[in-house]
Parts: structure tokens; sequence; C-alpha cells
């Protein structure tokens, strides 16, 4: 098979605990150095965190694996420094379309409204986003990657985890206060500590073909129902970077995976979907089946559960990476403020019950685009024709067509982090919603999210930010010196606010109109860009108790 990327092999280094003979400790050690574990370390770092990443391989995943990074995640990663390589490399892409036997049944747009800075996808192999999550941890002097260092035993206490690290060296012993674990769907951690998870494995497999071939399709996702070049099942398109095509061809329960893998097999399905003898090349083939499940719940004492070591899903909706990069988000600023000691533990508690929330939210969604893709009888299989036959003429039934709700933020609006309106609001932005991006101007970035960096966030809104009086920009000013300290911005159509508050010019409007901003109205964001309360007025007080209440201190 030919090759459109060269995997590099990163250089196993003696770890000193072997050298000098002696047991190490670290405040915290991430296990698995995949996109989920290499984000929740740079996130960390980033907040001057020391850490050590622990990876029983030396190299970048093989094979694309994880395609699609939706608009969320490119967001996290714009915060760890990741998300423009991605962008660039990767293929953007907002349309999709649905087609049932020779026919297309409706289009839909990830993007519906423009002032945005990220598409809703970007398609980009697994082994790309690991080798830019890679180079940006080594920036990061806090941050230690240490590669063939297998983790074979894992014990706690209630203030700290013990591993047992095995390396080409020999084994050594290493303790941490917090632990990591982002090994993945197996997740030997998860098996050492006797840890439970469940749910549901469906009967089906799909052949992954990784395929080099210039081709005049858009960048659009295409999904078929039963078309006429794989009769009965489904397929799926995407355009990934490198003139790569990632095609995935349903099989049936009953299919050899050693048999379909194979080239002779691979290359005739290939071959009658583009219906043509355009020159094509085989990259990756692989055969999968899949799963629904999740642990009980993502915190035990010291060992702390993200990603696909928490929770699995089926690959419609590219829900897997794109949840697991949303769970670092959540856990990152919580853990630092418990390490600090500027929050309890409890507030951990919070990241388990908020991203529990969110898996089952990926859960439900993934289980029932796979009962409608892999229908398990006649009468749901009649069902699900009879919507996609209507859906070429109804609005109604393409509601019910599921080849896969792609992956969104997560609404915890029933967060107890939240403080509740007590105030009128129009709009989406409501108290546990994910924020909405924005053009603006006046910062080092022209868009908002791009903007709102690090720690909690006040916005403030002024019709002119040049006269917002002294008293009430002394107050903003002095939120940033409290123990957890509140950035505060003005949001104004025009003007400078006074030193040393930062100004964000509305340049299009787009800012007030999401946020129902009138003269006077506040926001407080939390860290991972999620709205945690918000007035019409400003009230140093309110702010005060709404930070205390977002991180466990109420």
């Amino acid at each position: 098979m030919q090759k459109t990327y060269s995997y590099p092999q990163f250089e196993y280094i003696r770890p000193p605990e072997i050298a000098e003979q002696r047991a190490g400790h670290s405040p915290v050690i991430v296990v698995g150095a995949g996109p989920v574990g290499l984000s929740m370390a740079i996130d960390l770092a980033s907040q001057g965190q020391s850490v050590l990443v622990l990876d029983n391989d030396d190299t970048v995943s093989v094979g694309s694996r994880g395609v699609c990074y939706a608009k969320r995640a490119l967001e996290v990663l714009d915060r760890m420094g990741c998300g423009t390589p991605a962008v660039e490399k990767g293929v953007s892409w907002d349309i999709g379309r649905t087609f049932f036997g020779e026919g297309e049944v409706f289009n839909f747009n990830l993007r519906p409204h423009e002032g945005h800075q990220r598409p809703g996808m970007v398609n980009l192999q697994q082994y790309y986003l690991e080798e830019y999550l890679i180079a940006r941890a080594r920036e990061l002097p806090n941050l230690e990657i240490r590669f063939k260092n297998n983790v074979i035993a894992v014990s706690q206490d209630e203030t700290q985890a013990t591993l047992r690290v095995e390396t080409p060296d020999g084994a050594y012993t290493a303790s941490c206060d917090w632990l990591i674990a982002a090994d993945g769907a197996r997740s030997p951690i998860r098996h050492m500590l006797g840890l439970e998870i469940e749910g549901k494995i469906f009967m089906d497999r799909f052949l992954i073909a990784d395929v080099i071939m210039a081709a005049d399709y858009p960048a659009e996702r295409w999904f078929w129902f039963d078309p006429p070049f794989h009769r009965n099942q489904s397929v799926l398109l995407h355009k990934q970077a490198d003139n790569v095509w990632r095609v995935d061809f349903q099989l049936g329960w009953d299919a050899d995976p050693e048999e379909e893998k194979k080239p002779e097999n691979v290359i005739p399905r290939i071959r009658a979907m583009l219906g043509d003898e355009r020159e094509f090349t085989l990259e990756w083939v692989s055969v999968y089946t899949f799963q629904c499940r999740r642990m009980g719940r993502f915190n035990h004492q010291r060992v702390l559960f993200v990603g696909d070591a928490a929770h699995q899903v089926s690959p419609f909706g590219a829900r897997g990476a794109n949840s697991g990069i949303q769970d670092t988000d959540n856990l990152a600023w919580k853990l630092k403020l418990v390490i600090d000691g500027k929050a309890p533990a409890s507030l951990l508690d919070s990241y388990s019950a908020e991203r529990c929330f969110a898996a089952d939210e990926n859960l439900m969604n993934s289980t029932r685009s796979t009962d409608f893709i892999t229908p398990k009888s006649r009468t749901s299989k009649a069902f699900r024709n009879a919507v996609l036959e209507l859906a070429q003429d109804y609005p109604f039934a393409r509601a019910l067509v599921n080849s896969g709700r792609l992956s969104v933020p997560s609404w915890l609006t029933e967060s107890p982090l939240n403080t509740p309106d007590t105030d009128h609001f129009a709009g989406d932005m409501v108290p546990g919603a994910p924020m909405d991006d924005a053009p603006v101007a006046g910062s080092a970035s022209p868009w908002l999210l791009g903007h709102m960096q690090g720690g909690f966030q006040l916005l403030y809104c002024a019709e002119d930010a040049s006269a917002v009086g002294t008293d009430t920009a002394q107050a903003l000013a002095a939120l940033a010196q409290d123990r957890i300290g509140v950035q505060a911005t003005v949001v104004a159509a025009r003007g400078q606010a006074p030193a040393p508050l930062a100004t964000l010019i509305d340049v299009q409007g787009a800012l007030r109109q999401r946020y129902d901003l009138q003269p006077g109205t506040c926001y407080l964001l939390r860290p991972d860009q999620h709205v945690a309360a918000r007035w019409r007025q400003f009230d140093p007080t309110l702010v005060r108790r709404a930070v205390a209440r977002a991180t466990g201190n109420a």
C-alpha cells in the first residue's frame, strides 16, 4: 500500500527513576499521548502546572482513525495553540449530503450563519493532529513526555496514585497527586482498578478504507443509504488532507474481518463506488465494530478518566475525539483550581456530572444513528426507507433521517455551577450554554473566543467604552485581584475603556445580537467558555457570588 505520511519515531529516554534507582513523584501524570491525553496535558501545562505524560508507544497513531474535528473542538485546540495548523492542513467543510438509492434526499449546513472563525468540521487524519499536539507540548518547559513507558500496575489511596511503569531499561515506580487516565477504549488503568463500563455492543461491522486519489468531489460529507454500488448497506465518504479519501462500507455482522481487509476484496468495492476507471491507491484498511458505553462516574478518588477510557460511542457523528477533547476542557481548569487550593476537591464531582451528562447525549444520539443506519428487523428497515423517501419532499421527514447527528457542544443548563437568571434575556446564551463566537476589533484576536483565553472572564457592555465611569471601571478591574481572578472586558460599539480594562468593538453587531447585550449587561464566563451567569446591571457582589458558585466555593 502507498503511504502519504512518514511516521515519526520519538526518542526513548531512560527515566531518571531508573538511572538513579529511586521512585519518582509528579503532581499530575497523564497516561496516553493520543489527542485527548495530550490536550489535557497541554491545557494544564499552559496554566503553569507541571505534568508528566506516559505513553507505551513511540510514534503517533497508525491510520487516519479519528477524522472529523468539530467547530467546538477546534475552538478548544485554538486555546492550546494547535487549532490553526489543524485547520490549515485539514479539509474544512460545512455541507453534508444524504443519498438514498440513486438520488439525493436532502443536504444540511453545519454553519448556517456567518461570523464564526472556525468551520463546522475539519477532516484531518489523527496522526497529523497528534503530531501538532506533541510539537506544542514540547514547547512547554513544565510538560514532559516519556515514550515507551508502559503502565503495568496502578493503586491509589486518599492522597495519591502509585504506578508501576515498564520501559526498555526495566521497571520503575512513580506516584502522583492526580492521575489522568487517557489510555483509550480498552483502558488498562480501568481494568487494573477493577472499574466497570456498561452499555451496548452493536452487532455489525464496517470497513474503513483510506484511498489516495485525485478526485474533483467537493469537500462535503456524503452518506448513502442502499446505494446501487453497495446494495442493502450504507457508505460514508469524506475527503482528508493529501488527497486521501476516507470511505466507510457497512459489511454486516457475518463478514469475515480478515478477508474483507484484503486488497483484492477492498479494491472492487472502491471501483464500484467510483463508477469509472480513475486510478487510486489504498493507504490504510481496517474493519471495526463499535459500542456505546460509559463508566458510571469519571472521577474515582485520585484517578480521573477522560475520552474513550471513560465513554465510547459509534463513529457516526464524530462524537469520539471531539467529546474527549471537551472532557479535558471541562476538567483542566477545575483540577488546576483544586491543586492550587482555590477550590475543594468536590469540584471534580462536577466534572463527572457535567461530562456524564454530555456522554449520555452522545450515547443517545450515537445509538439512534446506528439503529437508523443498521436496522435489525424488516419492520425497522421498512420504516427507515419510508422516512428516506418522504424526506425528499417533506421537511418533517428530514428531521427523522439519522446518518449521524454530528458532534455539537453540550449545553450544561442544569449544572449546579450556574447562577440562574434573575433578569430577562432573549437569545440562546443562557447559563450553561457554550459561548457563541463573533467578530470583534480592538484585540490581538479578531474573534471573541480568541480574546476569551484563560481563567474566568466578565463581559461588560457599554454603548461607548470611553464613557464607562471611573467607579465602574475600578470595580471591574478589581475583580482581577480576587483569589480567583476575573478578567473584565468592555464590549462597545465604539470608544476605548479606561486602563487597565480591555475593549472589544462589536464591529458587525453580531456579539450584541447573539448575547442580547444592552448597556450595563454583564456575562460571567467560565474558563471552558460556557456561560456561568449574566445580569442586566453590574454588581461586583453578585459576580463574586457567581464565581464562588462556579468553583464549588459557595
